[in-house]
């Protein structure tokens, strides 16, 4: 994602990349550790124009598969047809927990997150515990396409912050089936802010949040020669692949899938 912006720095109005990914983290019917994705960065655009983008793109994936925008998943039926609906998270939560987060202190999230069995530790911070919270009681809920929007700032360290709602950040992530296809946001591009962003995430990481970000210099010199505003998105082409395909597994949307030693 850095090198790809740092191209925008560097004069491109637009880049994108198929590439293949790796994380470090565990295996499921919805998770590999190495996978593909498309990235896509879009100068003078912002979130706004990407989920139009978003929503027109996968949809006519879905009319090139199947002529058709709907497609059968195990037993649901989703419908691809543009527009999609635009919910704010934190009222996908309240809708789902009666809890509205916004604004909640540390300890206040730590409290709601008992109250609602949500288990947590000491290495979570405050973007953590919602999106535990989100994850447990929202996301598999989200049959339907469906945009995610105005995320907290405490999740999304690259994000620019919104520009009429305190607090929070212009990102959104496509949701269908019950798992995210997609994250993107308007990219932050005030070198200032990013620096303070990068070392709150570095001192999660010191705490004990692996999926916490390090401090990229190389990045944060780029910034200060000045990044114009750009959208940025990132589409998990296995998971699409899954559901356009109708597969209830991973595996079987890969063409070599990491496989128990004989």
């Amino acid at each position: 994602e850095l090198y790809l912006k740092r191209l925008i720095v560097g004069g491109f109005d637009g880049v994108y990349e198929f590439s293949k990914d790796f994380r470090n983290e565990g295996m499921s019917r919805f998770h590999n550790a190495e996978f593909t994705q498309v990235e896509v960065y879009v100068a003078y655009r912002d979130y706004e124009w990407m989920m139009e983008f978003t929503e027109q793109m996968v949809e006519k994936v879905a009319l090139a598969l199947h002529g058709t925008t709907k497609v059968k998943v195990g037993e649901n039926e989703i419908d691809f047809q543009t527009p999609w609906p635009r919910i704010p998270m934190f009222d996908a939560i309240e809708k789902e927990t009666g809890h509205n987060l916004a604004g909640k202190s540390l300890d206040e999230l730590k409290q709601i997150a008992k109250t609602l069995h949500v288990q947590v530790d000491d290495t979570m911070g405050v973007g953590k515990i919602i999106d535990e919270i989100f994850g447990e009681f929202v996301e598999h809920k989200l049959i339907q396409p469906v945009f995610i929007t105005d995320y907290p700032l405490e999740m999304s360290p690259l994000a620019k912050k919104h520009r009429s709602k305190p607090g929070l950040v212009e990102r959104f992530e496509g949701i269908c089936n019950g798992k995210e296809i997609c994250n993107a946001f308007s990219e932050l591009n005030d070198p200032i802010d990013q620096r303070e962003r990068l070392e709150e995430q570095a001192a999660l990481r010191e705490n004990g949040d692996d999926e916490a970000m390090g401090v990229d210099e190389d990045f944060l010199r780029a910034l200060e020669y000045g990044m114009p505003p750009t959208a940025g998105l990132g589409i998990g082409i296995d998971r699409l692949s899954m559901i356009m395909t109708g597969q209830e597994s991973i595996r079987d949307v890969l063409f070599f899938p990491h496989m128990r030693a004989e």
